[in-house]
């Protein structure tokens, strides 16, 4: 619901109407990474199913420009334009990142229009985009757990997230559904 990232689970169980983020992080021989998708949890308040694919929509039109050359800074106007316009915001505060050897490495990837991030791709880059996207304001706090990341209005937030691979024609996506993946609720 109001959870933007990083949220520790408790005992709350997951109600009607609810959405809940799942964010995966793999760590393989020494390599960090990570994924992430919003589900809808039964009968979702329309808006807020809008939320959930202006986020993953985002994601997908921001990967869409990825290419050799692309700035980096460049992923936040893409993601800005699309998700304005569908009347949410981007959370200024979390960005994508570098896929290595060290969790959330560089480059910084921010989500947001006017940021200041350095470096364009490069073939062999490899990288998330993982715009977290608010109903409300852009703007967050964290419980008292010093860690749990939520909107300051208490207003829904979604995000979407992909590792991407630069090679030398464009994006590959590592993390990309296969053609066994259940399908997200718009596309049934």
């Amino acid at each position: 619901n109001e959870v933007v990232g990083h949220g520790i689970p408790d005992m709350r169980e997951l109600e009607d109407g609810d959405i809940v983020n799942v964010d995966i992080s793999p760590i393989l021989d020494g390599w960090h990474s990570d994924l992430n998708e919003t589900f809808c949890v039964g009968n979702v308040a329309q808006k807020t199913k809008d939320l959930v694919k202006a986020s993953h929509d985002s994601l997908m039109k921001a990967i869409a420009q990825c290419k050799p050359g692309y700035f980096y800074r460049d992923v936040g106007g893409v993601v800005t334009k699309h998700v304005n316009g569908q009347g949410f915001s981007v959370d200024k505060t979390y960005c994508g990142h570098g896929v290595g050897q060290l969790f959330h490495c560089a480059p910084n990837i921010p989500h947001y229009v006017g940021n200041k991030a350095k470096f364009t791709m490069k073939p062999g880059h490899c990288f998330t985009i993982e715009p977290m996207i608010n109903m409300g304001s852009w703007k967050g706090e964290h419980w008292p757990d010093g860690w749990t990341a939520v909107t300051k209005d208490g207003k829904p937030s979604a995000q979407f997230e992909h590792v991407i691979l630069m090679n030398e024609t464009g994006a590959e996506v590592l993390t990309a559904r296969t053609p066994d993946s259940p399908p997200l609720w718009w596309e049934v």
